[in-house]
């Protein structure tokens, strides 16, 4: 639902950012998708080591159809690989997949960050969506505070959502980039390439994050007009 009045200028930064991180995003991994990694290894391949050297053999790697779709589940606990990551030896391709790879690690080692972000992924899926209608059914329609009020507590976990997301992801590169470099995946040289495309991912979080809690004051300040 849309509204519009003063208030809506705090979204601008967040605005701009987002538009940034995805060009950013889409231009550094197009990018280090044209550099080779020396040793050839495609990104099923580079992720299938990772986790069978931390002992996590039983996690399957399956491809999947998108644009830089990739993603681990901890419910099923795959791990989903784009074609363009999965069947590709490059730079960008196996620094996305080590960080899935990452992913997997923080779920097999019970990583306290990962634990509360799924922890709230069924509220933060109602509060996006529900705590928002709610806010501005309440706002336009009824002025009725109450339900204002349930609506900005129900957007709170989703900004939480976010900002839990944040350690979750910027923990998994660290993790993806130490891991290419002790196993011999890519070599010293090498690593920049990746570390700059998901440091150029983690921009995209940033973003979401900053977005979530400018609308949340945002609803905040309407709610005490």
């Amino acid at each position: 639902m849309f509204f519009y009045d003063w208030t809506f200028f705090l979204l601008i930064p967040a605005l701009i950012l987002t538009v940034y991180a995805q060009i950013r995003v889409s231009s550094t991994f197009n990018r280090f998708s044209q550099v080779r990694s020396g040793r050839g290894l495609t990104g099923a391949q580079g992720a299938r080591m990772l986790l069978d050297s931390a002992g996590l053999q039983n996690v399957p790697i399956e491809v999947i159809g998108g644009r830089l779709s990739d993603h681990y589940d901890p419910r099923s606990r795959t791990l989903s690989l784009s074609q363009d990551v999965a069947n590709s030896d490059s730079l960008a391709s196996l620094g996305v997949a080590a960080h899935e790879a990452g992913h997997a690690l923080q779920h097999a080692e019970g990583y306290a960050a990962m634990k509360l972000r799924s922890t709230l992924v069924p509220a933060a899926g109602l509060g996006s969506q529900l705590g928002y209608i709610l806010f501005f059914v309440g706002l336009l329609f009824f002025r009725s505070p109450a339900m204002m009020n349930l609506g900005i507590v129900l957007f709170s976990a989703a900004v939480l959502f976010t900002v839990v997301t944040l350690p979750v992801e910027l923990n998994a590169s660290k993790r993806a980039l130490a891991m290419l470099e002790s196993k011999g995946i890519l070599v010293s040289t090498e690593i920049d390439g990746a570390r700059k495309v998901l440091r150029a991912a983690a921009l995209t979080y940033v973003a979401a994050a900053l977005m979530a809690l400018l609308n949340l004051v945002r609803m905040i300040l309407l709610s005490r007009r």
